[in-house]
């Protein structure tokens, strides 16, 4: 691996991570590019990556510094290059992180030597129709959020799958959640934990009215529906904690396996199941 898109929060103290690349970039002679992006982010001595450039062969992978936030929105280079994420963890949790900034140039050497593996992880393929329109189009590497605007009313959701009526529910809104998302807003609603490499789509209400409301997890095959209701004022969705767009009533989000993955870069024999329970201080 030798070119590598590097990625950064933009609220990090970017002289530590600059000296580090510096230091990559003699060590192990990898060339580092920025994205138009972050163009004035960095120096200019680290190049703008233009994929019409023939003397680059292409990006072999996106260097992400910051947390889980800052690897999200890192997704769509990881897509549009095909490239895997190695995620730099400066951040709380860094769920999605495979090294740690002390750790990063040991990480970088067992990346050149080409002891790694690539771990795949489901994209959700969202849609927002209204009146059988195309509003919008987005792929969730963690979720797609519905929830209710600034007033303190509920809406009401229908949620089908494959076209068929499961239920409705009045609640504060409703999370459409990816494996890899289920240890994020899905975990604090109450979903479940699902493996990265299950291929499932989790359902799970904010806050139901009525108890018997459960999270549901349905198969990767399956096109699932939510249709809004009872607005007193426009619903948002969000994918992935961007791209808010407003929810009118009638409008529906549809959710299904998208086509395309994100691939991961792992080092470590660490288990999905010894990172859960570290990071999310579950039982020994």
């Amino acid at each position: 691996m030798q070119h590598f898109i590097v990625y950064i929060n933009p609220n990090t103290e970017l002289a530590p991570i600059l000296e580090v690349l510096d230091t990559l970039s003699n060590r192990f002679h990898i060339r580092f590019f920025a994205t138009d992006s972050q163009r004035d982010l960095l120096p200019q001595y680290i190049q703008t990556w233009d994929p019409k450039d023939k003397s680059v062969a292409g990006i072999d992978c996106v260097l992400v510094f910051g947390g889980d936030g800052t690897i999200l929105r890192a997704k769509s280079i990881a897509i549009s290059t095909g490239a895997p994420i190695l995620g730099v963890n400066l951040g709380y949790l860094g769920f999605l992180s495979e090294t740690t900034f002390k750790e990063l140039e040991a990480s970088i050497q067992t990346l050149v030597q080409k002891r790694y593996k690539l771990i795949s992880r489901m994209l959700l393929d969202c849609r927002l129709m209204r009146d059988n329109k195309l509003i919008f189009s987005g792929l969730a590497l963690n979720d797609a959020v519905i929830y209710k605007a600034e007033t303190p009313r509920m809406i009401t959701v229908r949620t089908y799958c494959n076209g068929r009526f499961v239920f409705s529910a009045r609640c504060d809104g409703v999370i459409a959640s990816s494996p890899t998302g289920s240890t994020a807003y899905n975990l604090s609603a109450g979903g479940p934990l699902l493996t990265p490499q299950t291929k499932a789509i989790v359902v799970s209400h904010l806050n139901p009215h009525i108890l018997a409301i459960r999270p549901m997890v349905f198969p990767a095959s399956d096109k699932v529906c939510i249709k809004v209701s009872s607005l007193f004022e426009p619903a948002c969705l969000q994918i992935d904690g961007e791209n808010v767009y407003h929810l009118l009533e009638g409008d529906q989000v549809i959710v299904s396996e998208a086509k395309r993955q994100v691939d991961f870069v792992k080092l470590s024999n660490r288990t999905f199941f010894r990172i859960m329970r570290n990071k999310l201080h579950l039982g020994k």
